[in-house]
């Protein structure tokens, strides 16, 4: 079972699942989710993982038992997993995001490249405009705060022209894991994302979106390969 941690950043408090590893000396994985889930998303995977080396995963603000602050943009949750990253003082870390986590990911191996030796993007594309719209909020409590959608979505729906810069940037070998036919991002979006990172390479399990919970040992098998390669 993995411990519970709280971490400061700010004004805001985080709420972190850890998996102590026997060997401590080996890099550390931090782990960030989608939009909606929490750090309990990573638990099959982060088991794994934490026979090996520690790992850390992430409520980001307004999901789980992290700060609801009603702020939310791509940039925010980035200067978040900074802090946490600051906060941890663990060295350099193996940085690994689903969808909106992926997205955040990218964002902070941009900004702090000593911080990350490597990088996962699970099923994210590079970024283009699409057709907004907002889905219907689902009924009863979620797990995560709703403005997250409200804000974020229209953010990704018309994104920033400079993600080109921002994955320009990445210096980390990076990993990219596509979900294939199934998943509603665009391959060719993420194909155009593993030509734009200066080291990265792309492997596609056919799970849909949802590669690390459809598919968790394909996953894990791609993962640990990467990052003891």
């Amino acid at each position: 079972m993995p411990e519970l941690m709280d971490v400061a950043v700010g004004d805001l408090h985080f709420a972190l699942r850890v998996w102590p590893a026997r060997d401590q000396e080996r890099t550390p994985t931090v782990l960030l989710h989608g939009t909606g889930k929490t750090a309990r998303d990573w638990d099959v995977i982060a088991a794994g993982l934490a026979a090996e080396r520690p790992v850390y995963a992430v409520d980001l603000r307004g999901h789980g038992g992290s700060a609801w602050p009603g702020r939310y943009r791509v940039g925010l949750f980035a200067d978040d997993v900074v802090g946490i990253l600051e906060r941890l003082d663990t060295g350099a870390v193996d940085l690994v995001g689903h969808s909106l986590g992926g997205l955040v990911a990218c964002a902070v191996a941009a900004a702090r490249p000593g911080r990350v030796r490597r990088l996962v993007l699970e099923d994210i594309g590079f970024p283009h405009p699409r057709a907004p719209g907002l889905p219907a909020r689902p009924a009863g409590p979620l797990p995560f705060d709703w403005r997250v959608v409200e804000q974020v979505r229209p953010e990704i729906d018309d994104p920033d022209p400079g993600w080109a810069g921002t994955v320009a940037r990445v210096t980390a070998p990076t990993l990219l894991i596509a979900g294939g036919a199934a998943s509603p991002v665009a391959h060719e979006h993420v194909t155009e994302l593993a030509r734009r990172l200066p080291d990265a390479r792309l492997t596609t399990i056919e799970a849909g979106h949802l590669v690390h919970e459809t598919a968790p040992d394909a996953y894990l098998a791609a993962l640990t390969a990467f990052l003891a390669d």
